[in-house]
């Protein structure tokens, strides 16, 4: 899939660019109670979701009481 079909912004996830939205769709992932079960080590090992990616999924679920997994 091409990041040009990949919508800009996916369910309840903040806007965290293209390459890892594909990469979060490529995972089946679409909430962001699903970003937050994963933790950050298994999210920057998916091609195209960086450290800032991570940063702004962190954030988002921080403010909805969403806590990413150790």
């Amino acid at each position: 899939m091409s990041t040009r079909d990949v919508p800009a912004q996916i369910g309840d996830l903040p806007p965290i660019g293209r390459p890892a939205n594909s990469a979060l769709l490529n995972a089946g992932i679409t909430s962001l109670a699903e970003v937050a079960s994963l933790g950050r080590r298994e999210l920057l090992a998916m091609h195209g979701v960086g450290p800032k990616a991570v940063r702004l999924l962190e954030a988002a679920a921080t403010e909805r009481g969403l806590t990413f997994a150790p």
